[in-house]
């Protein structure tokens, strides 16, 4: 199942985040009450990594109100070979492509 990054923002001030957090906490839902918060070091946004059909289903489980400024990421594991795949099918013959190498 595809696994999704939720990126919940709001407002930096201290009472509106303390009422994003409320909200999350009351919910109920399993999703929202084990967000990760970053106000602590100022950076005022929740996360939430989730496994989810689609973005729109990850997206539902926002509070509506918030739902407008918040960012979902389809997230992926990758293999190297399968990497290492890619950039031979990828690269142009006779030529490195690759930024490491000067």
């Amino acid at each position: 199942m595809p696994k999704f990054l939720v990126e919940v923002p709001h407002e930096p001030d201290a009472l509106a985040c303390a009422r994003v957090v409320k909200v999350f906490l009351e919910s109920g839902s399993h999703f929202l009450t084990h967000a990760e918060w970053g106000c602590m070091d100022n950076v005022h946004s929740a996360w939430m990594v989730v496994e989810m059909d689609s973005k729109a289903e990850a997206l539902a489980i926002v509070p509506p109100a918030l739902r407008a400024g918040t960012r979902i990421v389809r997230l992926t594991t990758f293999k190297l070979a399968h990497i290492e795949d890619t950039i031979r099918r990828l690269q142009p013959s006779g030529g490195s492509s690759d930024p490491t190498r000067g």
